[in-house]
């Protein structure tokens, strides 16, 4: 009973650091979350899930076929099922490795060979054999074994975290790229709107040209923004294109047209749900859990560098039976069996096992500093879309205070000219200003949904299924 106690006591034995968190000290609320956001608020808008944030059917269409055709996804899944083919590899090792193997030989002399058999000698003979083969099964005493399946269960969860963070970047990046789209389509839109009134305009002036009421300046000022309005709506179409494309090759398919859903408009407007507690992002966020597993396969990699230093107990060895007739295979002067333990302990290495140690310990110390700087950047994302989100909404209102206040001017600007009150490059520039404005405010509108898919991806949401 002593003896199996001893040996249950040393072969539970493991060398090497436990691993054990790091401490660390989140703020109490996200900078830039706003005064009337309250600290103790749980509540998170990544609690949601993709398809409850992005509600226009057209865009979670796509975002259904981008995780499922997605190459970058589908490597990341590939590289989970390769960490866990992996973990079984490395885990089979602290098992032992047991084969049969069975022969049978049949062997005739012959009697006229150089040395002639007796009269009556048997010349033909069958030997067979049946073993169980132990093949050098190590005893993990100091569980150098132990700790390197440690390390392989922990590379198999940083490929699963991996695998999620593609998931949420893959989702972000569809719905900004369909919000740019969307965005481009108005831009196209307020360009034929403007180029059709200023050919209107254009019309108009020649007539009044023609009959010495507008002068030939009057006349160029006028296909100045005609033509003006008209090079900017190949320029969109452009850019249409490409995003298209950009969106294609996210879905995994061929350039080509993507069908719109509703207009920029038109979006819904995103939930408005606090961040949620700064503490809670470190269990969330995938790319966090994945550079902590990271961490932890690390740490546990200086328990297989420590194990070094100890002596490798093998075993080795076979039982079976052997016998030149097969029918007394089976018994008990033909059973064979051998068996050979085996220790190995290092005596002079060069400093060659303290170095691996002394490398394994500063990758930890690299993966500890990559863990926390991680962390930190997470935070400042999150900080960044807040801020983003926030300042571009109020930016939002004051331009559509001002796109409002240059329609009112340049409607007045144009009646002041025809009842020859004014001028007309009043006029004009009254419509240029307008102009710039509007495609301004469909900029920002797109800025204001794609802050909150950026704040939306930084608080670790979309990977949820």
């Amino acid at each position: 009973m002593l003896v199996a106690l001893t040996a249950i006591l040393v072969l539970g034995c493991k060398v090497g650091p436990n691993y054990r968190r790091p401490l660390i000290h989140p703020p109490d609320v996200f900078r830039g979350s706003g005064d009337d956001t309250p600290p103790a608020d749980a509540t998170s808008l990544a609690d949601l899930k993709w398809f409850e944030v992005f509600k226009d059917e057209r865009l979670q269409e796509l975002i259904h076929t981008a995780l499922t055709q997605n190459y970058d996804l589908r490597d990341a899944v590939v590289r989970v099922d390769a960490a866990r083919a992996n973990l079984g590899i490395t885990r089979a090792d602290q098992f032992p490795s047991i084969d049969l193997s069975a022969d049978v030989t049949t062997l005739r002399r012959s009697t006229n060979g150089a040395f002639q058999l007796p009269f009556g000698f048997e010349s033909k003979r069958t030997f067979g054999s049946v073993f169980l083969n132990l093949l050098s099964f190590e005893v993990d005493a100091w569980g150098r074994l132990r700790r390197a399946t440690e390390s392989a269960r922990a590379d198999l969860l940083l490929a699963e975290e991996n695998r999620k963070t593609v998931v949420t970047t893959l989702v972000g990046d569809v719905a900004a790229a369909y919000f740019s789209l969307l965005e481009l389509d108005m831009e196209l839109e307020i360009a034929r709107h403007t180029l059709a009134t200023r050919e209107d305009s254009l019309r108009l002036i020649e007539v009044r040209q023609r009959g010495g009421v507008a002068t030939l300046l009057d006349l160029r000022q006028a296909q100045q923004l005609v033509y003006g309005a008209a090079q900017v709506i190949p320029d969109v179409q452009r850019l249409i294109e490409q995003t298209e494309n950009q969106i294609q090759l996210l879905l995994g398919l061929s350039p080509g047209a993507v069908v719109r859903g509703l207009r920029l408009t038109e979006q819904p407007q995103l939930p408005s749900v606090p961040p949620g507690l700064p503490s809670s992002l470190l269990e969330r966020r995938p790319d966090i859990r994945a550079a902590e597993q990271n961490l932890v396969s690390a740490n546990a990699i200086i328990g297989v560098a420590k194990a070094a230093y100890f002596p490798r107990i093998t075993l080795t060895g076979f039982l079976g039976s052997e016998t030149d007739q097969l029918s007394s295979l089976f018994t008990g002067p033909a059973r064979a069996w051998q068996f050979v333990p085996q220790v190995l302990q290092p005596i002079f290495e060069g400093g060659r096992i303290r170095s691996t140690v002394k490398l394994t310990e500063a990758q930890r110390e690299i993966a500890l500093v990559r863990y926390e700087r991680t962390i930190e950047t997470a935070f400042r994302e999150v900080s960044d879309a807040l801020v983003q989100h926030r300042r571009v909404t109020e930016i939002r209102t004051q331009e559509e205070l001002l796109v409002a206040t240059l329609q009112d001017r340049s409607r007045l600007a144009y009646m002041r000219y025809r009842g020859g009150v004014d001028t007309l490059l009043n006029a004009k520039d009254a419509d240029r200003d307008l102009f710039a404005a509007e495609l301004d405010l469909a900029r920002t509108r797109r800025d204001e949904l794609q802050a909150m898919v950026q704040l939306y991806k930084a608080l670790g949401g979309g990977w949820q299924q």
